[in-house]
């Protein structure tokens, strides 16, 4: 189940990763939109790629994705297509290798595939509804699960968007968070579901159904929780895609430390 679809998603990201690279490594300008984010030719480029492969395969699918017009079309659509092609744009502009790209589908608002490909070292997290979360590295796939750990615990942090709730957070659970080090984009999550840190706060409302969807399967199939910081769960394919109550990530219930 949900193979065909996977594939599909994996197949798209590394055709937008060759050329996000090319872009990386040439040089690019940087845009302003409108509620103050950068963005570059390589997310504009990278989202056309993406989308042009995605429809060839499932013409009838619906698209939500950071750089194109959204509309209310999808919101009737069973099957859509969530994407943020470069996420971590910040990253990328700062050329610190922090930034991925983030294909997910969810099927009557719950994910069912989520793809985050890492452009810089070739990494791709994948993961599909019921069987499992994996990294390919150097052509290898690992399942992946989250670890067990409820003490010693690391927490990831935004190079870029951390506020002082989170870190007054932090310094409130200092007796079981001992680590803290900072990651870029969707790449906090999947460390989580990798089993190398245990915990990773957004306590605000600037992220959307794009930042979180990809990441957010491969996580639950990894075994951990993506939730509302007072434990509700993140649907998708919402009118309003912005995650307004922020999220938390932890391997076990156990961690949810507010």
């Amino acid at each position: 189940m949900w193979e065909k679809e996977l594939q599909a998603a994996i197949e798209a990201g590394l055709k937008a990763r060759v050329k996000i690279m090319e872009i990386y490594e040439k040089g690019f300008d940087v845009e302003i939109k409108e509620d103050n984010s950068p963005v570059t030719i390589a997310d504009k480029t990278a989202d056309k790629i993406i989308r042009e492969h995605l429809h060839k395969v499932f013409p009838e699918h619906a698209f939500l994705t950071e750089e194109s017009e959204d509309n209310d079309e999808r919101l009737s659509n069973d099957y859509v297509w969530i994407v943020d092609p470069v996420d971590g744009t910040k990253d990328f502009v700062a050329r610190d290798g922090g930034f991925t790209t983030n294909i997910a589908l969810a099927y009557k608002h719950e994910l069912v595939v989520g793809v985050v490909v890492v452009p810089v070292t070739g990494e791709i997290y994948f993961a599909s509804k019921g069987n499992g979360a994996y990294h390919r590295m150097d052509g290898r796939d690992v399942k992946i699960h989250v670890n067990d750990k409820l003490e010693d615990l690391t927490c990831l942090m935004s190079v870029f968007h951390t506020n002082e709730t989170e870190l007054k957070l932090i310094e409130k659970h200092s007796d079981k968070i001992k680590h803290v080090m900072k990651y870029g984009s969707s790449l906090k999550p999947c460390r989580i579901a990798e089993g190398l840190a245990e915990i990773t706060y957004r306590m605000s409302a600037g992220t959307k159904e794009w930042d979180t969807g990809a990441c957010q399967i491969i996580v639950e199939e990894a075994g951990g929780l993506f939730v509302e910081p007072d434990g509700g769960k993140i649907t998708y394919n919402r009118k309003d895609v912005y995650n307004r109550k922020g999220y938390v990530v932890v391997n076990r219930k156990e961690n949810i430390l507010l």
